[in-house]
C-alpha cells in the first residue's frame, strides 16, 4: 500500500510501507480519463503501408543497416584513402610557411599585355591619332596595375602609356615604337 502526503514538505516524497525502500517522486498527476494505450493499430503502421514495395524505405544499397563505413569523414586516412586521392587531392598534409595576417592589397596587381593595350584606346582618339599625336593610354582607368611584354603595338604608331609597374620587355617594345612610359605612384 502507498500513502501520499498532501502537506508541501513532503509532497515530492512517498513512502511504501511493506519495505524500509524511500521512492522519491516528482509529481502526483491526477487525469479524469483512463491511460491511453502506447500500442497503436497494426493498420495504420508504417510497416503494413510499405508492404510490396521492394525495400520497405530503407533502400536497396545500405539495407536498414547503421554505418559500415563509418560516420562523415571518417577513414580518410584509411580504409576511404583512394576516395580522398582521387577526388580531393591535397586534403590531408601541409604544404610551405603560414603567412599570418596577410594583407591581400598589398599583393593586388592585375596585369596587362601590350598586345591589348591598344583595344583600350576609343575609335575617335585612335582617328586623330598620328605619329606626332601620341595617344596616351592610363591602364589604372582600365583597372591594371602592371603592363607585360606579350605581343606587338601597332607599327608606327607611338603611344603614351601610364602605369605604376611596367616590364622590362613592354617598355622595350613600347619604345620601339617610337612612345614612352610613365611611372604612377
Amino acid at each position: 500500500m502507498i500513502i501520499f502526503h498532501n502537506n508541501l514538505e513532503d509532497s515530492t516524497k512517498f513512502k511504501e510501507l511493506r519495505g524500509s525502500y524511500f521512492i522519491f517522486h516528482q509529481q502526483r498527476r491526477y487525469t479524469p480519463f483512463p491511460p491511453i494505450s502506447p500500442q497503436m493499430t497494426t493498420a495504420l503502421r508504417k510497416n503494413r503501408k510499405k508492404r510490396g514495395h521492394v525495400s520497405a524505405g530503407h533502400g536497396r544499397i545500405g539495407k536498414h543497416r547503421k554505418h559500415p563505413g563509418g560516420r562523415g569523414n571518417a577513414g580518410g586516412m584509411h580504409h576511404h584513402r583512394i576516395l580522398f586521392d582521387k577526388y580531393h587531392p591535397g586534403y590531408f598534409g601541409k604544404v610551405g610557411m603560414r603567412y599570418f595576417h596577410k594583407l591581400r592589397n598589398k599583393f593586388y596587381c592585375p596585369t596587362v599585355n601590350i598586345d591589348t593595350l591598344w583595344s583600350m584606346v576609343p575609335q575617335e582618339v585612335k582617328d586623330k591619332a598620328t605619329k606626332d599625336n601620341a595617344p596616351v593610354i592610363d591602364v589604372t582607368q582600365f583597372g591594371y596595375f602592371k603592363v607585360l611584354g606579350k605581343g606587338l603595338l601597332p607599327a608606327g604608331q607611338p603611344v603614351v602609356v601610364k602605369a605604376k609597374l611596367v616590364s622590362k620587355t613592354a617598355e622595350k617594345k613600347i619604345k620601339e615604337a617610337g612612345g614612352a612610359v610613365l611611372l604612377t605612384a
